[in-house]
């Protein structure tokens, strides 16, 4: 561990009473760019001229991309926004030519990057063979501030005292051609986002945490993808009212052959059958046509074309041995409810009551969100486990290190998890909390 403890951040009782307070500034609406809304760039040779101007501005880049969640099946990105200062702004199509790409992937490989929820629009990006090498999350340095709405309108109206106009973030972007409306919301996403970033600098070096924030930035510029999940049909809504392991099965065999028909056709899966369809169906078993169309959904036009797909699913699931079906609850993955902890593992729940207990006061101290300043995965995982005996901070630092947790969150939390592990529970209270 390094030295460095968490920042002075002042507290009410540093403060007079009577300290005026800071309003909040007034909302200047701001409607379309200021040079207008960019045309749409989706040709090679306007790839090339996009990439010539990028690389002859100067300083950070602000980066957005729109997707079509809800609508398609894939996370690609189907609008690139970008401005820099002594370029503007650009709106890149990478639909048709995505292999043209590379004048504009070269110019932002080296410079940083401005996004806002950084985590959302990465993907996508790499995906198309752009390289963030520095990276600056105005989101993230927000929740760092403890600023209680980080969502861009909010951030840009409490930094900037500017109004964005919003609506359309959940519309379909995979639309050709783009109404102007949306281009319009879409170059707004990047017209400020430098202006907010320089914003949200100056505020991480006044209170002293632009290092945990460099070190946040760079931990989600370089985290690997996540692991697909286990068993992904089990997050079915209203799973639950599934009681039998033969429906359970109808409902895993429905779900992975929609599933099947999402991926070729790149339609969001709710799109293709909603899972209150899959569940109804499970439930009521039907074994032909008329009996299947009967329930609801399934006697719509579209879906009386797949009735025999979904019957077959069915089927298959009426045909497999008992052996084969899916238990009722995944069991062994992850750990047990907090709220069963007391019972299965005392000595954890107390752990993880006391150190919920610094992290609380710790997080009102410093300002930031107790789930910044460690995952809440990580300390359940730790607390669950313990540490070996003798218990150093220098074990709880390195177990923290395993998991994870950046150099700061090390420093600021190594100590506080010492002392809730080694600290007996009081006699006349509960070991732990739910």
């Amino acid at each position: 561990m390094t030295e460095s403890g968490p920042p002075d951040v002042p507290t009410p009782e540093d403060e007079s009473v009577d300290s005026p307070v800071v309003d909040e500034p007034e909302i200047t609406p701001l409607t379309e760019p200021a040079d207008g809304v960019p045309p749409v760039l989706s040709t090679p040779a306007e790839f090339a001229d996009a990439g010539a101007r990028l690389a002859g501005g100067e300083g950070p880049i602000a980066l957005d991309t729109e997707r079509a969640s809800g609508f398609r099946y894939s996370g690609r990105a189907y609008l690139i926004q970008i401005r820099r200062r002594g370029t503007g702004s650009l709106l890149i199509d990478p639909i048709d030519h995505p292999d043209a790409l590379g004048p504009v992937i070269a110019a932002l490989d080296g410079p940083q990057w401005v996004l806002h929820a950084a985590d959302q629009d990465l993907p996508c990006l790499r995906e198309l063979g752009f390289v963030c090498a520095d990276l600056f999350d105005t989101e993230l340095g927000g929740r760092l501030l403890g600023i209680p709405r980080v969502n861009l309108a909010a951030m840009v109206a409490h930094h900037l005292g500017l109004g964005l106009a919003k609506g359309h973030g959940a519309a379909d972007w995979s639309r050709r051609p783009l109404p102007d409306d949306w281009l319009n919301y879409a170059a707004l996403d990047v017209e400020v986002l430098v202006e907010l970033r320089d914003a949200v600098a100056a505020e991480l070096v006044a209170t002293g945490k632009d290092t945990w924030a460099a070190q946040e930035f760079d931990h989600v510029r370089t985290k690997p993808d996540p692991a697909p999940r286990v068993d992904r049909w089990r997050r079915t809504s209203s799973l639950h009212t599934v009681k039998s392991t033969r429906a359970l099965a109808a409902v895993r065999e429905l779900w992975t052959a929609r599933e099947e028909i999402a991926v070729t056709r790149d339609i969001a899966p709710g799109r293709v059958l909603p899972d209150s369809a899959i569940v109804a169906a499970a439930l009521a078993a039907p074994r032909s046509v008329d009996e299947l169309t009967a329930l609801p959904v399934f006697g719509g036009h579209r879906q009386r074309r797949q009735a025999r797909r979904w019957l077959d699913a069915l089927e298959r699931a009426r045909r497999l041995p008992d052996s084969e079906l899916p238990p009722r609850s995944a069991g062994g993955v992850g750990l047990p409810a907090v709220n069963r902890w007391a019972g299965r593992n005392p000595e954890a729940a107390q752990r993880l009551s006391a150190a919920r207990t610094a992290l609380a006061a710790t997080s009102e101290r410093v300002g930031t969100p107790v789930e910044n300043l460690l995952q809440p995965d990580l300390l359940r995982q730790i607390c669950w486990d313990g540490v070996a005996e003798p218990v150093t901070i220098e074990a709880i630092d390195e177990r923290l290190a395993q998991g994870g947790a950046r150099p700061w969150q090390r420093d600021l939390c190594a100590p506080l998890l010492l002392t809730a592990f080694t600290t007996p529970p009081e006699a006349d209270e509960p070991a732990a909390e739910a």
